[in-house]
């Protein structure tokens, strides 16, 4: 059980999402597949209360596909992760998609084992993808987490 309710994203909430992107993710935008995606163009669900998020989830919706964008918890280990990843899913599955999918990078070991361990699997390897993206998000590191050089994209599915 988390400690924080789990409510919607709104339009209010848009200044908090650019400065946490900004804080989170070295940018005020984020990049999947060669895709700039702003905080005006993603849904999403947040854990805290009104001083303090615990955790945001964002994604996009085209067709029959859901891509989660980001997911963070602020604070590890504390069920904020998967509750946000479950509203997520439900959402995905009331409006009719079939697939659920996402992009990380080859140095989140982490998050590869936090998604495998809730059923998605890895699908597919973009070889230096993070080549590309850099020259449309110049702030990403050569090297990430566990001092491992970040150059790949992995993309892992939900199938609902």
């Amino acid at each position: 059980m988390i400690p924080f309710a789990v409510r919607r994203l709104t339009a209010e909430d848009l200044p908090r999402l650019c400065q946490f992107w900004n804080e989170h993710w070295s940018g005020g935008f984020i990049v999947t597949r060669g895709t700039i995606h702003k905080p005006e163009q993603v849904e999403g669900f947040i854990a805290g209360d009104e001083g303090e998020w615990a955790g945001l989830i964002t994604y996009r919706i085209t067709g029959d596909e859901c891509e989660v964008i980001s997911l963070d918890a602020v604070r590890k280990r504390q069920g904020i992760g998967m509750a946000l990843l479950r509203r997520v899913i439900d959402e995905a599955g009331t409006r009719n998609c079939r697939r659920l999918f996402l992009i990380t990078t080859n140095d989140n070991l982490y998050g590869l084992g936090f998604y495998q361990r809730r059923g998605f699997e890895l699908v597919t390897i973009r070889r230096g993808a993070l080549d590309e993206t850099r020259k449309l998000k110049p702030g990403i590191p050569l090297i990430g987490e566990n001092h491992i050089p970040l150059c790949d994209e992995i993309e892992l599915e939900l199938m609902l």
